[in-house]
C-alpha cells in the first residue's frame, strides 16, 4: 500500500527527532465493545485485517471501505525504539482520533482522550523499550449519542441531506517525537503589530539556557537569551524590521527556540486584527471578508485530505474565485491546513463540530468546553485564525430551546483563553451573547434578499428574521455579517441539491450570483459574507467546485463577481 501523509504534521512546532507513523497498521471492527475482555490490548494479539492509517475506516484509502456504523475499532502496529532515544523522553502524537481513545504500549494502558477533533499526545517514555515496541489503539465511538458532537456525520446509515460520510477512529496523522529531558513544552505567541514587537510565553521543563531567535527570509531580525528553569515564562522579542501577515501575503517569521539541548523551529505572523464599529480592520484598514464554507471532506479519504497538495489546492481553488478566506465549518482542521492558511495570507475562522450534540442539555458543557479549549490552545498562534465559533446555528432539540448559560460560558470561556480574537457564540441563530451579529440566508431572489436588509442601520429588522425575535435582536451596534448565503445547487453529477430552484443555463447561474453577491458588497454595513460553498460533498451538489474538485464555472468569471470593491471596504 502506498504510504500517504509523510509530512510533519505540526509545522509551528517542529523537532527534528521524529517518527511518523502513518502505513499500514493491523486493524480490528470490535462492534461489541468486548475487544478488551477478549485481549485485544494484549502485546501478543493478531487482528485481521490491514488499515491504511491516517484514513478512517469508512474511506476507499483505508483499505477497509465499511461504511456502516462502527462502535469500536482496534488498531495496532510495532515501532523501533534506540537506546539514545530511550535516555530522552519519547512521545506519542495523535492529530485526531473520533471519538474516545484508549492507547497501550507493549500492553499496558498508558492513557485515554476524549473528543473526536483535537489533538493530544502522551509521554510514553517509562512503556518503551529497546528495539521493537508494540502500540494498540482502541477507539470508541457512537455518533448517534447527542452528547457526543460529530459535526456533518450522518446518523442514518447513509448519507442524506446535509450529513455525510462518518468518521470512525484515527484520521489524522501520528507521529512519535523524541525529546531531551529539559524541553519546551509549548509556546504561545502574541504580536504587537504597531511597535513590530513578539510577546512569547513559555512554558519549559529542565534547568537549561533559552534562546529565541527571529529571522525573516533568512535574515536575523531579533533574538532574546536568558537562563530559565522549570515553569512559565513570558519574554518580549521586539523585531528588527516590520513585515505584515495579510491578505494573500504571508510574511512569516521564522523562529528558532532553544532550551538546553532542545530545538523547536518554529514561526509566527505579525498582524492587528481588530473592528470598528462596523468595519473589519486588518493592519489598520477596512478589509472585507470574502469567505467560502470550507467542510473539508474528500471523496476518498472523507475528513483526510489524500495529500498535502490538496490542502494547498483548496486553498488555491478558492483564491482563483476571488475569496480571501474561509469558514472552516462544522470540523477542526488539521494543524497542517492552518500551516498553509497561515503562509498564504488566508483568512479563516476557526469553529467547532457542535452539530449532532443536544444543546439543550445543561449537560452538554461537559461535551463541548474540554475539547474547544484545547484547540484553541493548539491553534492560538496561526495568525490566519480571525475569530472563533463554537457553535454552528443551534435550532431547538426535539422540540426544546438552546440551553443559554452553556453558549454563554463556551463564549466567556473563549474570550478567557483567547481575548485577542473576536467570538461568534452561535454562527446564524440563536445569539446569546457574542461580539459579531451574524445570520444565514438562503433566499435566491436577490431583489428579496436585498428587501431583507434594507432595514439594516435603521431598524434593523431582517425579512424573515423578523418572526424569531423573542429569541434574538440586533440593535445595530455590533458588526454585522451574513455568514452563509447563496448554496445555489449545480448539479454536475447524478443525483443532487441545493438551495432553491436550481438554475437551468450557467448565465441564469451567474445573474443570481451576482444579484445575492452585489447586495451584501453594496451594504455599508456589512464586514464581510460567506459563501455556501467551496466544493460539492457527497448529494449536497452546491459547489462552485465539484466533490472531485473540478470547476463548475471559469474561476475568473467568479472571482469578478467575488472580489470587486465592498461600500465599507478601504
Amino acid at each position: 500500500m502506498t504510504l500517504y501523509r509523510q509530512e510533519h504534521p505540526k509545522p509551528q512546532f517542529m523537532r527534528k527527532n521524529w517518527l511518523n507513523l502513518n502505513g499500514e497498521w493491523q486493524f480490528e471492527m470490535d462492534n461489541s465493545r468486548s475487544g478488551e475482555a477478549r485481549g485485544y490490548a494484549a502485546e501478543e494479539a493478531v487482528f485481521s485485517s490491514r488499515i491504511q492509517v491516517p484514513f478512517c475506516p469508512e474511506s476507499r484509502l483505508s483499505g477497509i471501505g465499511n461504511v456502516d456504523f462502527m462502535n469500536a475499532v482496534w488498531y495496532k502496529r510495532t515501532f523501533p525504539i534506540t537506546a539514545d532515544q530511550i535516555a530522552g523522553r519519547v512521545v506519542l502524537h495523535f492529530g485526531a482520533v473520533d471519538y474516545e481513545a484508549t492507547v497501550f504500549i507493549n500492553g499496558e494502558q498508558v492513557g485515554a482522550h476524549k473528543g473526536g477533533y483535537s489533538s493530544f499526545f502522551f509521554d510514553i517514555t517509562a512503556y518503551v523499550r529497546v528495539g521493537e515496541n508494540v502500540v494498540t489503539v482502541y477507539a470508541t465511538d457512537d455518533t448517534r449519542n447527542p452528547m457526543i458532537p460529530s459535526g456533518k456525520q450522518s446518523h442514518s446509515y447513509a448519507s442524506q441531506g446535509c450529513f455525510y460520510t462518518r468518521t470512525t477512529g484515527i484520521w489524522q496523522t501520528v507521529w512519535l517525537e523524541f525529546t531531551p529531558k529539559t524541553y519546551i513544552q509549548w509556546v504561545k505567541y502574541t504580536s504587537n503589530a504597531t511597535d513590530a514587537i513578539l510577546t512569547v510565553e513559555a512554558q519549559l521543563k529542565g534547568d537549561a539556557d533559552l534562546k529565541i531567535e527571529a529571522f525573516f527570509e533568512g535574515k536575523p531580525m531579533g533574538s532574546y537569551a536568558a537562563h530559565c528553569k522549570s515553569g512559565f515564562v513570558t519574554l518580549t522579542l521586539p523585531l528588527a524590521e516590520k513585515h505584515l501577515w495579510d491578505v494573500g501575503q504571508g510574511n512569516l517569521y521564522d523562529l528558532t527556540l532553544t532550551y538546553g539541548k532542545d530545538t523547536v523551529q518554529s514561526y509566527c505572523g505579525l498582524r492587528d486584527i481588530r473592528f470598528d464599529g462596523h468595519k473589519f480592520l486588518l493592519n489598520g484598514r477596512s478589509v472585507f471578508q470574502r469567505l467560502i464554507l470550507d467542510q473539508g471532506f474528500y471523496p476518498d479519504g472523507v475528513y483526510t485530505a489524500p495529500s498535502d497538495a490538496d490542502l494547498i489546492g483548496d486553498i488555491e481553488r478558492s483564491q482563483a474565485m476571488g475569496f480571501n478566506g474561509a469558514r472552516l465549518h462544522e470540523k477542526i482542521f488539521e494543524e497542517r491546513f492552518l500551516y498553509h492558511c497561515d503562509r498564504m495570507g488566508y483568512l479563516v475562522w476557526g469553529e467547532y463540530p457542535n452539530w449532532n450534540m443536544d444543546h439543550t442539555n445543561p449537560l452538554c458543557i461537559y461535551s463541548i468546553l474540554p475539547e474547544w479549549l484545547e484547540e484553541i490552545h493548539r491553534d492560538y498562534n496561526h495568525p490566519a485564525i480571525i475569530g472563533w465559533c463554537p457553535f454552528n446555528e443551534t435550532w431547538d432539540y426535539h422540540n426544546c430551546r438552546q440551553y443559554n448559560d452553556a453558549l454563554a460560558l463556551v463564549y466567556k470561556a473563549t474570550k478567557a483563553a483567547d481575548p485577542t480574537r473576536p467570538c461568534i457564540d452561535t454562527s446564524g441563530n440563536y445569539h446569546v451573547v457574542t461580539d459579531v451579529y451574524d445570520l444565514h440566508d438562503y433566499e435566491q431572489d436577490p431583489a428579496t434578499f436585498a428587501a431583507h436588509y434594507a432595514e439594516l442601520g435603521k431598524t434593523n429588522k431582517f425579512g424573515f428574521w423578523q418572526a424569531l425575535e423573542d429569541r434574538q435582536r440586533y440593535d445595530g451596534k455590533l458588526p454585522f455579517f451574513v455568514s452563509e448565503y447563496g448554496g445555489i445547487g449545480w448539479v454536475a453529477d447524478g443525483d443532487g441539491w441545493g438551495y432553491g430552484q436550481g438554475p437551468k443555463t450557467e448565465e441564469e447561474f451567474l445573474a443570481r450570483l451576482k444579484g445575492l453577491t452585489d447586495v451584501l458588497l453594496d451594504n455599508p454595513y456589512m464586514f464581510g459574507f460567506c459563501y455556501t460553498q467551496l466544493t460539492d460533498v457527497e448529494q449536497e451538489q452546491n459547489g462552485l467546485y465539484t466533490y472531485s474538485r473540478q470547476p463548475k464555472f471559469d474561476p475568473a468569471t467568479i472571482a469578478a463577481i467575488i472580489g470587486r470593491k465592498a461600500a465599507i471596504e478601504d
